[in-house]
Formats: C-alpha cells, structure tokens, sequence
C-alpha cells in the first residue's frame, strides 16, 4: 500500500513527533543508506504509481458494476403518463402520497431527462430525470 507521499516524493515522510521523540526508525538513520534507498525508490517511483492508478480504476470499476446493477433504467416516450416523486414542501404528514400525478411527457431531452406537463396541457416548468419519473397505470 503505498501512501500519496511516497507516490508523490518517492519514500516514505518522516512526522515531527518521530524526530522529536527518537524514535526507532529516527535512531537507526543512516545517510550513506538512505541515498542509495531513495535512488532505488525513484527508479521504481513510475512502476508504483502505475501500479496505483490500476488499482483505482479497478476499485472505480467495481463501485460502477455496483451502482448500476441496482438501477433500474425507465425510458419513457412523448405521450407517457407518469407521476413524479412529490417534493418535500408538498408533504402535509408521513401519510401524504409520495408520488404526485399524473403528468404527460412531452419531450424526452437525452440522458433520461424529460419535461412534463398536466393533463390539461400546462407545462411544468423544469426538466425531470427518470429516476424522480415512474409510469402511471390507470
């Protein structure tokens, strides 16, 4: 595991309190050693932050196999009815209707965006994503 300062300096900080206090790793310093160290670790200094950037990608990829494996991708098409998740100013109570309803789509803008509009033809004045939209079945 290699910290952001040695991928950054190539070896290893050293605190304050290590100096101040003597501590072993301070104690069993050797400057003609410590040279000859930090020339091997700057000659490996590419290969470890390679080695790094794999793995975050690695990570980054299973977080993104993960995120999307619990989304469920709606689509919807000009004409759909949907209801849209209610804001929490329009919540009187906790037994309120979380979904308020129902709107027409009438247009889909790309990226799972839409815009609405009431049944009687009004428009809703911003954009919706898909994941605040779901299909509204008479």
């Amino acid at each position: 595991m290699e910290t952001p300062f040695s991928l950054v300096y190539g070896s290893d900080g050293m605190i304050p309190v290590e100096i101040h206090e003597s501590s072993p790793r301070f104690q069993s310093f050797v400057a003609e050693e410590s040279n000859e160290e930090t020339t091997v670790n700057l000659d490996l200094l590419d290969e470890a932050r390679e080695e790094a950037r794999i793995k975050v990608e690695a990570v980054n990829r299973r977080v993104e196999h993960q995120y999307s494996s619990k989304v469920k991708p709606r689509q919807f098409q000009v004409t759909d009815l949907v209801m849209r998740k209610a804001h929490p100013y329009e919540l009187e109570n906790k037994l309120s209707p979380k979904w308020t309803g129902p709107f027409r789509v009438t247009e889909a803008k790309g990226n799972g965006t839409y815009m609405l509009e009431t049944l009687e033809g009004g428009p809703i004045p911003r954009s919706w994503n898909a994941s605040n939209l779901k299909f509204y079945f008479n």
